[in-house]
């Protein structure tokens, strides 16, 4: 690929990534909105995951339309009207959901939020089914997995200035509020965040982003398995390291505030800070895991490893100093980034190789969170983010590694096991009751158990398809 059209698939990546921004905007705020509603209409822990309930489930049932409508049209959807439409729908579906908001917060309706949530995330269903192969595709594949990882990064910027924007929305500059909570004044960012899914629906549909973009065929080592995209063992326990995947990342930030309150004896307003930087470790560490997708020079490689996490932590304290927060608790995190460096670089750009390091220290960091008291504790569940940096990538790739054809019906079935965020967040939810909030972390532990579990097995599958990583990345270096 020459120098110019290098260029052009990064002109065309640009505009994709937006989308991946309001996916992260919208998650992460959910965490503000879980104590918040769980204050104003009286809910116990579990009932309050329903917030990630609906929000997640709806990746399910989006999921489920698309392959239904597929089979009636006897063709795939986005196939059939393009990628560029496919994201333009996806947006404006979500659009619909954000107006919601406004009914729903003037009638003070726990449901009709739920539904505004739920049609918002039924959207980005959609669009994470057209965008995810597409940022692959957008360049050589043995950069597909860093090029998912970047825009991974542009994801956690979004949630790592949602939850701190919506939470100005409703406490205002008064950090220490923790009664009066106003659920009209969720409505004004919902409306206008609905008004920018339609401004960038827009300008994607003109944009130079392929409609049919050209996914890498099947190889020998591909071709030995014939049929549906469910044959392929890597796929189908792909979608079970999906599920526990996603729950752990949002059962730790979405369980994360109830255990500050409680335990900690923090105020409602001032966990916002702390929910900031759990989503910022995912950037962190998706900042770290990109840096391949910029250069193949290894000399180079090494010094941005350094560089990216820090710069995606300086971004943090930005946003945050802005916001007026005492950024004096967060500095001794910069300690626990170069673990995460150390992890990366021991990784080697292997995915699989990555999904069990990483997963590994998750399992470590949940256990001294839930083993040890104060902010150590906070700043280990705050880092489990770290970990989960660059999991949906790794487990996306080895997962659709070898469908060829099937590629596409392969990731609507990895979207639709996003479910996960919500079940997996309830299960945590609904074990509090009964062991406290700390301990009911141990949910936590068993998805990262699988998760390594994954990293092994699917190594041997995909070897004995005749696909390595190792090969592929050391060629492209």
């Amino acid at each position: 690929m020459n120098s110019e059209q290098t260029q052009t698939k990064w002109g065309q990546f640009i505009p994709l990534v937006t989308v991946f921004f309001f996916w992260g905007f919208v998650a992460a705020s959910n965490d503000i909105l879980i104590p918040v509603f769980k204050e104003a209409f009286k809910l116990s822990q579990s009932q309050s995951q329903l917030v990630s309930l609906a929000f997640y489930i709806a990746y399910t049932v989006g999921a489920l339309i698309y392959n239904g409508i597929s089979v009636v049209m006897k063709q795939d959807i986005v196939n059939r009207i393009g990628y560029k439409n496919g994201l333009a729908l996806g947006l404006a579906i979500s659009a619909v959901g954000t107006l919601l908001f406004y009914p729903a917060a003037n009638t003070g309706s726990f449901a009709l939020m739920l539904s505004g949530l739920f049609i918002v995330a039924l959207g980005f269903s959609l669009q994470q089914t057209v965008a995810n192969p597409l940022a692959i595709a957008l360049g050589p594949i043995t950069t597909g997995s860093q090029r998912l990882t970047l825009a991974g990064g542009i994801n956690n910027f979004g949630t790592t200035i949602g939850p701190l924007i919506v939470s100005f929305a409703i406490f205002g500059s008064n950090t220490g509020a923790t009664s009066n909570i106003s659920i009209e004044s969720v409505k004004i960012p919902y409306l206008i965040l609905g008004a920018a899914f339609i401004a960038v629906a827009i300008f994607l549909k003109f944009s130079s982003l392929p409609d049919r973009p050209e996914l890498s065929e099947a190889t020998d080592g591909e071709a030995k398995i014939e049929g549906s995209a469910l044959k392929f063992p890597q796929l189908v326990l792909g979608m079970i390291a999906i599920f526990l995947y996603v729950g752990v990342e949002v059962s730790t930030a979405s369980n994360l505030p109830a255990y500050m309150e409680k335990d900690l004896g923090f105020a409602i307003a001032d966990v916002a800070p702390y929910i900031s930087l759990y989503w910022a470790s995912l950037m962190i560490g998706r900042w770290t895991g990109a840096v391949e997708a910029f250069t193949d020079n290894m000399s180079t490689q090494k010094i941005l490893r350094f560089i990216a996490p820090y710069l995606a932590f300086g971004v943090f304290l930005i946003v945050n100093a802005i916001a007026k927060h005492d950024l004096g608790p967060f500095y001794v995190y910069a300690l626990i980034i170069l673990v995460l460096i150390g992890a990366d670089m021991a990784s080697k750009g292997n995915p699989a190789r990555m999904l069990l390091i990483f997963s590994g220290f998750g399992i470590l960091a949940t256990l001294i969170g839930m083993f040890t008291t104060g902010m150590v504790s906070v700043y280990a569940f705050t880092s489990v983010g770290l970990f989960c940096s660059t999991l949906w990538p790794c487990i996306f790739t080895l997962a659709v590694s070898g469908l060829g054809k099937h590629t596409s019906q392969g990731s609507s079935f990895l979207i639709m096991m996003i479910m996960g965020g919500g079940i997996v967040s309830w299960l945590q939810g609904f074990i509090s009751e009964f062991t406290g909030i700390q301990y009911s972390y141990i949910i936590g532990v068993l998805c990262f158990a699988y998760l390594a579990f994954y990293a092994w097995r699917v190594s041997s599958i995909l070897r004995s398809q005749g696909i390595s990583f190792d090969k592929k990345i050391s060629g492209g270096h």
